[in-house]
């Protein structure tokens, strides 16, 4: 399983090369936390789209925690959710200027105390903004990494913690990036491009 495992590696790092990249756009550590709430269920590029005009509007934390909470929703309506999306952002902006002093935590029990963040939104912030190796389990990270035969379970906690144990911790952060590019171009829900993935020798073909 180990030489397997290196072998995969070797193929995505040739394929995307070694850098951990992030496909929200942002510019201050707390917009991150907001797109990748909006994120939830949604596109990146449709994120993208709506945080481009929001984040003008919005144009520091306070606007987030003061603002109107319905012209919020109607703000992030696009990426659907929006109710409890808005909800989230409000408060946990709020959070963050209450309790935090506005300063973005750097663990994940306490990220996982503001509002809308769960280990998805935590890691990602962990990755890219604090440069700490973690494992980002999104629906492209869950699908591909079991039809790899990396994890044997549908739970994205557990899975979190399976490829936490059987890759290497210097892999962490870019598998991230690696595996959502597979999971949008070849290794696509329904409907994969088998013949032209280049795992398809490792791939065990288990379609979910």
């Amino acid at each position: 399983m180990e030489k397997t495992i290196n072998q995969i590696l070797k193929l995505l790092d040739n394929q995307y090369g070694k850098e951990a990249i992030c496909y929200l756009d942002y510019t201050k550590d707390y917009e991150l936390m907001v797109a990748t709430i909006l994120a939830a269920q949604c596109t990146d590029d449709r994120v993208n789209k709506v945080t481009q005009k929001l984040f003008v509007k919005y144009n520091k934390i306070e606007d987030f925690a003061d603002c109107n909470l319905a012209e919020l929703e109607q703000d992030v309506f696009q990426t659907g959710f929006y109710r409890n999306k808005a909800q989230n952002i409000k408060k946990s902006c709020g959070q963050l200027i209450k309790d935090y002093s506005k300063i973005m935590p750097t663990d994940i029990e306490t990220l996982t105390k503001l509002a809308g963040v769960g280990r998805k939104t935590a890691n990602v912030i962990l990755t890219h903004i604090f440069k700490q190796p973690s494992i980002v389990v999104d629906t492209h990270v869950k699908r591909v990494s079991y039809r790899l035969g990396l994890t044997k379970e549908k739970d994205p906690t557990k899975i979190e913690f399976e490829l936490m144990r059987v890759l290497p911790k210097e892999n962490w952060a870019r598998y991230n990036s690696q595996i959502m590019a597979v999971g949008r171009t070849s290794c696509k829900g329904p409907k994969p491009k088998c013949e032209e993935c280049f795992l398809k020798h490792h791939c065990k073909k288990v379609l979910v």
